[in-house]
């Protein structure tokens, strides 16, 4: 496995993109120049100067230092909405699957229903009722994504179900929750790991899109997608102000979409093109 990974080209490449980014994420307080919340009225929408090389914004606030900070909410709503979208989709996937009956059809019919409606207009509905914060985004994002992994789940554990292997185990006596997490589940594992990929993609770009609405991470506490929506009044002034998050942004989410395809590749024997 680890051998396949680093053979892969494209796994390498979006690896050494993502993890620099990682780690600024996990030392960003000690490593800002600036406190991203001080106010500076004599440096307001600077493109460019020193101690400052990515300007400031319409507050005078260092675009560095937001930049930094911002990686951490946006990471924050990414991997913990797209953990409860795994945890909440493989328990619905494979018990549907197994179970089949009355849980198949309530739970595939829910699944359906939610997937009926666009990932960022159910969220604009949910975060008008609960409001915004990161705490209410991992929830709703978590929500809404959860159908994915559970369409997968139920798929991949009607295929195991069948195999002589688990057969053999039900013949034997073996318990309901042996044959779940003991054969079932590892066996399902390599598609739910590339929807894990590409679900954090995807939440990346959704909470960005909701805090460029004003919906997301409360200000003034800094992210990349309020960044850009905050820029919107002020391209003429200083255009790099929407540049820089947008690019930070649009490499991150590139990285991971090429992670997961990477992944495909070497999980998948059939698709292996490496």
């Amino acid at each position: 496995m680890l051998n396949k990974c680093i053979r892969n080209k494209t796994f390498v490449i979006s690896s050494i993109v993502l993890l620099p980014i990682l780690i600024i994420a996990a030392i960003g307080p000690w490593i800002i120049p600036y406190d991203p919340l001080e106010i500076h009225p004599d440096l307001v929408l600077k493109s460019s100067l020193p101690g400052h090389p990515l300007g400031t914004d319409e507050f005078g606030r260092d675009i560095m230092s937001r930049m930094i900070i911002g990686i951490r909410p946006s990471l924050t709503v990414a991997l913990g909405s797209t953990a409860l979208a795994f945890t909440i989709g493989l328990l619905l996937g494979i018990v549907s699957g197994y179970f089949r009956g009355f849980a198949e059809k309530t739970i595939m019919r829910a699944v359906d229903i939610i997937l009926c409606f666009p990932p960022i207009l159910l969220a604009l509905m949910v975060v008008g009722f609960w409001g915004a914060g990161v705490k209410n985004m991992i929830l709703i994002i978590g929500i809404v994504y959860a159908p994915h992994f559970a369409r997968i789940a139920y798929s991949s554990t009607l295929q195991i179900k069948q195999q002589e292997y688990v057969e053999s185990e039900l013949s034997l006596g073996a318990s309901h929750s042996r044959v779940l997490f003991g054969c079932i589940l590892p066996n399902i594992m390599s598609p739910l790991i590339i929807q894990i990929s590409l679900t954090i993609a995807a939440a990346i770009l959704l909470e960005s899109g909701l805090s460029f609405l004003g919906l997301g991470v409360v200000p003034p506490e800094p992210s990349w997608g309020q960044m850009i929506g905050q820029s919107r009044g002020y391209i003429s002034l200083n255009p790099m102000y929407a540049v820089w998050p947008s690019l930070c942004l649009g490499i991150t989410i590139l990285a991971v979409n090429l992670l997961g395809d990477s992944l495909r590749d070497i999980l998948d024997p059939k698709l292996n093109r490496s």
